[in-house]
């Protein structure tokens, strides 16, 4: 295992590590000889009398993010550290990189456009998988995800409804993608595609359709009001669009991207709610583009949750939008007091 380093003393020592899945099926009926699912694991499993792990916590990232952004401090220095809710010396913590993201198999590795066509399902399941036959973990204390990690937490409930105690998604909702964020995805998919360079994903060149891709999904993931705060004259943003076009020219890959946001083609928990047996404790932010809550739709659907509870954080000089669900600072009593209910 390779233990990050630059670390502070009383932080807790990640290691990273690979796991393989062989001859591993997708839901289009492609496959891969060997999926590999990256990880970093904070703690120590413990075991019961009967050698059970029984502390083991699953952490699930956003949409073309990994595990590393749970390691800075907005996440670990707010719920990892002694005596915090996700305290690293008594839970044992992993957070996977999600097929087609991070150090995890993904297009970009070599297969480009000829690489498997996952979804939310096939990341589930391979976490699955990871977790109980890759780490032997055969009970969760916790699931907890944000973003495309918040939906796919919904569906652990339902695949694997006695798998777990409880289960926090966050900046998600229980509920087809359609609407706004259903044409926000579609734009992006669409922008790389229908770019002439992009050629079936052999492209050579820099894709000004990527460059499209990553403006509107800037734009959708954060905060009108930090925006206006942080912009505030005219000036300032156009310096700051500058910057911000630069570094989105060298920070993605078009294929990586395209597969990331195609996943959600499919996503529905709704029809199967009724399965989450566990406490569960729905957390989005008001100012959250993807999810807004005039939509209603959670008010709707937690009713259905036996032991649901929607919680919807104001906006505030705290909030960040869609990236809320990263400053766990703005909604970590919630998770305290979540992990009481459910000992």
């Amino acid at each position: 295992m390779l233990v990050l380093a630059c670390r502070a003393q009383d932080e807790p020592s990640p290691a990273e590590a690979d796991w393989v899945i062989r001859n591993f099926t997708f839901g289009t009926g492609e496959s891969l000889p060997e999926l590999r699912l990256h990880y970093t694991t904070l703690g120590t499993a413990q075991r019961d009398a009967a050698g059970r792990i029984h502390n083991a916590i699953l952490i699930l990232h956003d949409t073309g993010s990994s595990g590393r952004p749970f390691l800075t401090g907005g996440f670990l220095g707010v719920l990892f550290l002694k005596g915090q809710p996700l305290d690293a010396t008594k839970y044992f913590l992993i957070l996977p990189d999600a097929i087609g993201h991070g150090e995890s198999s993904k297009p970009s590795d070599s297969l480009r456009g000829r690489f498997p066509h996952y979804d939310d399902s096939d990341m589930v399941r391979a976490q699955y998988l990871l977790v109980h036959d890759g780490l032997k973990v055969e009970h969760l204390r916790l699931v907890l995800g944000v973003g495309m990690g918040g939906m796919q937490t919904w569906l652990w409930g339902e695949r694997y409804p006695d798998f777990m105690d409880a289960l926090m998604p966050q900046a998600s909702a229980p509920a087809q993608i359609a609407g706004r964020q259903r044409l926000f995805r579609d734009m992006v998919v669409d922008s790389i595609r229908s770019d002439p360079e992009w050629k079936g994903g052999e492209y050579t060149s820099p894709l000004r359709g990527l460059l499209a891709a990553q403006f509107v999904q800037f734009l959708m993931t954060t905060s009108p009001g930090q925006l206006q705060h942080y912009l505030p004259t005219g000036d300032v943003a156009d310096a700051q669009f500058q910057t911000l076009k630069r570094r989105f020219m060298r920070a993605a890959d078009a294929n990586d991207m395209l597969y990331q946001y195609d996943s959600s083609r499919n996503y529905d928990p709704g029809p199967q709610l009724e399965r989450i047996r566990v406490p569960l404790f729905a957390v989005n932010s008001a100012d959250d583009e993807l999810n807004p809550p005039e939509l209603g739709i959670l008010e709707r659907e937690i009713k259905r949750v036996v032991k649901g509870r929607y919680i919807l954080i104001p906006a505030s000089e705290e909030t960040r939008g869609h990236a809320t669900a990263m400053r766990a600072r703005v909604w970590r009593d919630y998770l305290r007091e979540l992990l009481k209910v459910s000992e």
